[in-house]
């Protein structure tokens, strides 16, 4: 079978840094139009760019984030200067569930957690699209016991 990379979604993404962009844009009119001679909001235009770091570092939070399945295997990987990897041979996975809050199920995203035998913890990947057929492929790869 082909290698599979799963990722989190970048939905919640975009929604944060278009809203943070509305913010900036709106603040900084509101600073030019009616805020402009006050003298405690003098640095505000300097300030509110600075916004965007929040987007910034969760944007390189989703993309340190990684599961990749080839073969037989799973293998988690987070994490950008300190990396964590976790391995998972798909023929020890008992039980895979796909958890979905309300918003989840509007977007069509999850949270899919893994359970292995001989494992103490469960492995939670939040936030992934599709996260049912993700749930699926996990499952038929980890029966089937082949790679083509």
């Amino acid at each position: 079978m082909a290698e599979l990379t799963i990722r989190p979604t970048v939905k919640f993404l975009k929604a944060g840094t278009i809203l943070t962009a509305i913010v900036v844009v709106g603040l900084e009119a509101a600073y030019f139009a009616l805020w402009q001679g006050i003298e405690a909001l003098k640095l505000l235009p300097l300030v509110l760019p600075f916004l965007f770091l929040w987007p910034a570092v969760r944007w390189l939070r989703l993309r340190t984030t990684n599961i990749v399945v080839t073969g037989d295997r799973l293998r988690y990987e987070t994490g950008l200067a300190a990396k964590s990897t976790r391995n998972i041979q798909l023929s020890k996975l008992q039980d895979v569930r796909v958890d979905q809050g309300i918003w989840q199920r509007m977007l069509n995203i999850g949270n899919l957690s893994l359970e292995t035998s001989g494992e103490t913890s469960r492995l939670t990947i939040r936030n992934i699209d599709n996260p049912q057929a993700m749930a699926d492929e996990l499952m038929n790869r980890s029966q089937s016991g082949t790679t083509v």
